[in-house]
């Protein structure tokens, strides 16, 4: 997140040191009453699960309806659907955070398991429009808490480098596992996204970690340049990366483009290592600063508004949350925050399913996550036969125009030649155009008729997305 214009309050405390115990919400004077907040408010979300099975939220310091409070928002949920503000993971914005970036507020948090069965959180600490920021570190027995800050990561100073150069804006914290390697894959809008390598036993920057020196500091080597945009275009605005492993090998970024309050919208992109190159479906690299303004990066998630439902504005700044299931499967969900498309002010958590074409591009649901009792996680009973390509349905292209609400259109799915199962709801044909497409059908749940259904995803050889869902009764 790296520009939310919501007011702030100001640092109340905190620091190396200190043992920050989760915050019930009328603990503190300043607190707001959260008894109704449930999945609003919540901004630039991750989601960490626990050894019980409960989901822990953890958001940027936002609220579109009166003063903030600092010091990272905490849900909780027992199935992705519906969550408790349970607190705040810690009192205030640390004192070297604050003394840093004057940050108001935390940003961006981060959720990770550590070596010793803990968790780390990396927070964000900056303010409306400058690049003096700071990524910062927090530990905690249990996402629940208590927390104690370890002070900061990794720092950045406000310049102004020509054409877009120069040190990436320390926010926007990703932690990526790589073998017996770690990277920390950071950066927003000044400077592009970066990675840089962690030392896993510390959770620092390797390189400072190594050589003893003071944590957070600047540094003259940000790391690896993972994608970067002409600064001709909303300041170079991508942000909110996350980096996770592909089916089969390789890895696929997902970054969020554009004004977080109106345009915002999700890209995805490949490569074979962590570090890149990046490139989308017809091999555009993700640092490519002179193609057109929309023309890297396949479109994942843009706004939207489905027939009788909610206008969706924004969506964006994405984490992926991977499951192993107790029947030996897998369910990865994209957490991340929308707008009301009719209140552009208010926004909230939500939660898609993630899928992988057959070979290999990551794309989401058209519908939101409802819950385990109304979604299908085991595969094997996703369609394999192309009949069900047939009826019809509620289409709509996220890269068609990324800076409006996209509304729906509804009827039959364009001709298809040489339709090919790949099992597993994959299938694959070619396009009246000769556009090899491949896409994923699985059950779904259509929240605007209120009733399972199937929904697809499909990506073509240029790098057209389609998201659908089936509305007529052979659902």
């Amino acid at each position: 997140m790296t520009e939310l214009r919501e007011p702030a309050a100001g640092p109340t405390g905190g620091g190396p040191g200190a043992t920050a115990p989760v915050i019930p919400p009328t603990a503190a004077p300043d607190a707001p009453d959260t008894t109704s907040w449930g999945g609003r408010h919540a901004h630039d979300p991750t989601v960490a699960r626990d050894d019980d099975g409960v989901y822990w939220c953890f958001s940027t310091d936002a609220r579109y309806d009166g003063p903030v409070r600092a010091g990272v928002q905490v849900r909780r949920s027992t199935d992705l659907v519906t969550w408790e503000l349970t607190g705040w993971a810690l009192p205030g914005v640390p004192p070297a955070a604050a003394a840093w970036a004057s940050a108001e507020g935390l940003w961006a948090p981060e959720v990770v398991r550590s070596p010793d069965g803990g968790w780390r959180m990396y927070y964000s600490a900056s303010s409306f429009g400058s690049r003096r920021s700071a990524i910062g570190l927090a530990t905690a027995p249990h996402p629940a808490g208590p927390w104690t800050d370890a002070g900061l990561v990794v720092s950045s100073r406000h310049h102004e480098p020509p054409e877009g150069t120069g040190h990436p804006n320390a926010i926007d914290a990703a932690v990526v596992d790589d073998d017996d390697a770690q990277w920390l894959v950071y950066g927003s809008f000044f400077g592009g996204i970066h990675a840089l390598p962690l030392d896993p036993v510390t959770g620092l920057v390797a390189e400072r970690a190594a050589a003893s020196a003071a944590p957070g500091a600047l540094t003259d080597h940000p790391g690896v340049l993972l994608a970067r945009r002409s600064p001709a275009v909303d300041n170079g605005a991508v942000e909110g990366a996350f980096v996770l492993p592909r089916p089969g090998g390789g890895w696929a970024l997902l970054v969020s483009y554009d004004s977080l309050a109106s345009s915002y919208h999700v890209r995805a992109a490949v490569a074979d290592a962590v570090t890149g190159p990046y490139r989308d479906r017809t091999g555009r690299l993700m640092t490519d600063t002179d193609a057109a303004p929309w023309s890297v990066g396949v479109p994942v998630l843009s706004g939207h508004r489905h027939d009788g439902g909610p206008g969706v504005l924004a969506p964006g700044h994405g984490s992926v949350l991977t499951e192993d299931l107790p029947d030996g499967g897998r369910r990865q969900t994209f957490v991340h925050h929308v707008r009301d498309a009719d209140a552009p002010a208010r926004h909230r958590l939500q939660v898609r399913r993630l899928v992988w074409t057959h070979d290999g591009w990551p794309l989401v649901s058209p519908q939101p996550w409802a819950g385990a009792a109304r979604e299908t996680d085991d595969e094997d009973a996703w369609p394999s036969d192309p009949a069900v390509l047939d009826g019809r349905w509620e289409s709509w292209e996220p890269g068609a125009d990324p800076t409006h609400v996209r509304t729906t259109t509804t009827g039959v799915l364009e001709p298809r030649d040489e339709v090919r199962s790949h099992g597993r709801g994959r299938f694959g044909w070619r396009a009246p155009d000769g556009a090899e497409v491949s896409a994923v059908v699985h059950p779904g749940w259509d929240a605007v008729r209120g009733r399972a259904t199937l929904v697809l995803t499909a990506l073509d050889a240029t790098g057209r997305v389609v998201l659908a869902t089936r509305v007529d009764e052979g659902a």
